[in-house]
């Protein structure tokens, strides 16, 4: 396997999470990054998922085991508590259907990761509010016609989604626009964080 490059700040919040030695299913795992520091600093049996095509080959091409497939529909050909972790980094936004994309990585394992980033965040409201159109920022670059985030929410729209699917929320680190950890009360944290990374149980 080829040298392992730093990986971004919320992928080693994630990789903080997963205990080592467990067994670990990367849902949109990209390049394998997040993938590769787990296997070679964890010791984690870690597997992973991705759509594009360019993806999977990266990730085979450095050793991985990586299949192609989708959130939305091929979680569901996996058996119950298949896996420790199943991790979902900056995804869960566009997929077709969040809620079941979720009820079926905590299906799948025994807990699960999801980061997201917040679209309540000051800047977003700012630029929309004054600016009259659809924001960017570098959390969420995209132009309104391109971007693959399709399910707009915040950190308090996905808190309430996990009260409403009786999902426990064990740890959630809220990160500003420097990508450091903020320490704020939820209506603060919802203003001033750019993105979170919760981890997750079954109740």
């Amino acid at each position: 396997m080829s040298v392992i490059a730093p990986i971004r700040v919320d992928l080693q919040l994630i990789a903080d999470m997963v205990e080592p030695g467990g067994r670990a299913l990367d849902v949109g795992c990209g390049d394998g990054s997040l993938l590769a520091y787990l296997v070679s600093f964890k010791r984690v049996d870690a597997r992973g998922m991705e759509l594009s095509q360019t993806g999977v080959n990266a990730c085979v091409a450095n050793g991985l085991s990586v299949i192609q497939g989708d959130a939305d529909t091929d979680l569901r050909d996996y058996p119950d508590d298949a896996f420790d972790y199943v991790i979902l980094s900056q995804t869960l936004q566009a997929t077709r259907e969040p809620r079941e994309v979720l009820r079926q990585m905590l299906r799948v394992g025994k807990r699960a990761i999801v980061s997201l980033p917040n679209f309540a965040h000051w800047q977003v409201r700012l630029r929309l509010v004054f600016g009259g159109r659809m924001p960017e920022t570098a959390s969420l670059p995209y132009k309104w016609y391109d971007t693959p985030n399709i399910h707009l929410c915040s950190i308090d729209d996905f808190r309430a989604l996990c009260r409403d699917m009786g999902v426990r929320v064990e740890r959630a680190i809220v990160l500003n626009s420097k990508s450091r950890p903020i320490h704020m009360p939820p209506f603060l944290a919802n203003l001033f964080g750019e993105q979170a990374v919760f981890l997750l149980r079954r109740d």
